[in-house]
């Protein structure tokens, strides 16, 4: 009976030490466990939050670039502002200078119309001034149509011949001469003189030539000499010309001596030039007249040429 208790006794002794070791070998698996599953999750976790990181990386880097790119654009746009606000600029500069211009191209328009209208006003002052030419050679053709001194057809001169007038290498009128020129002289003179040609004459001239035989400063003061003593002869008041005439002859008369600087020139048989001085012509004496408006007309033929 008693070692039956004693069995017992020793068997449950052992049982719960048994259970103790069986409970705290299942804590330390738990525990283990525990530790894995949370090493496990921890791995996980690290894992995640890795790829978690890297991402972030890349979208920062993304973000950067993005960022880059819209500093970028702004500089663009920045310069593209800046680059409008000057084409305003310019823009608005052209349009007033397009204003400027158009006025400008008005008063252009208006300078070539006033200008225009000059020049028809100066084109007939022309016509008229031509037509008073034309008039006075006219004239001076028919005053000396019975004579048998010729008007020059182009410029209404006349020509004395030298060999007529005086005698060699002289400078003094022979009687005969002045016969002629009392004839001649006053008829020519009356017609330039006249109130209707008298305002437009500028200059009466009487000039002296030469052949070329001789030296030309010896030739220049016979040529000089010879047209003063016409000249002379024209202001005598008893070589048929009025006082009233001499004293508007003596505000307009001019006289050249031109020594042999233009020689007449013989011609053939078809009028053209042989190069030979023809020495009887060249020795002369010529009055023509030069008309007040001779130099402007000589301006503006051109002009009108070119229209």
């Amino acid at each position: 009976m008693r070692s039956r208790r004693r069995n017992r006794e020793a068997f449950a002794q052992h049982s719960y030490w048994q259970s103790y070791s069986d409970m705290m070998a299942a804590l330390l698996l738990i525990f283990i466990l525990m530790i894995a599953i949370t090493l496990t999750i921890y791995r996980q976790k690290t894992n995640d939050l890795e790829k978690t990181r890297l991402e972030l990386d890349t979208a920062q880097s993304q973000l950067d670039a993005t960022i880059e790119d819209l500093e970028l654009s702004k500089s663009e746009l920045e310069k593209s502002n800046e680059e409008l606000a000057s084409s305003l600029v310019e823009l608005q500069q052209a349009y007033e200078q397009a204003a400027l211009t158009k006025e400008e191209l008005d008063n252009a328009y208006l300078e070539i119309e006033n200008a225009r209208q000059e020049l028809t006003t100066t084109k007939q002052e022309l016509q008229d001034i031509v037509g008073i030419r034309t008039d006075i050679i006219g004239a001076l053709q028919s005053a000396f149509s019975n004579s048998t001194m010729k008007v020059d057809a182009q410029t209404g001169s006349i020509t004395f011949s030298s060999d007529v007038l005086f005698r060699y290498n002289s400078a003094s009128l022979t009687a005969d001469s002045r016969e002629s020129l009392k004839n001649i002289i006053p008829m020519y003179l009356d017609v330039l003189l006249q109130d209707q040609f008298r305002d437009y004459i500028a200059e009466i001239i009487i000039e002296g030539h030469t052949d070329t035989d001789g030296g030309y400063r010896s030739n220049m003061e016979l040529s000089y000499e010879r047209a003063k003593a016409v000249a002379d002869f024209c202001l005598n008041k008893t070589n048929g010309l009025s006082e009233k005439e001499i004293e508007q002859l003596q505000k307009i008369l001019t006289v050249n001596g031109k020594s042999w600087s233009n020689p007449v020139y013989e011609k053939d048989a078809f009028g053209d030039s042989t190069g030979k001085v023809d020495m009887p012509a060249s020795r002369r004496v010529e009055i023509k007249f030069r008309l007040k408006e001779d130099e402007m007309i000589e301006k503006i033929a051109g002009v009108l040429n070119q229209e």
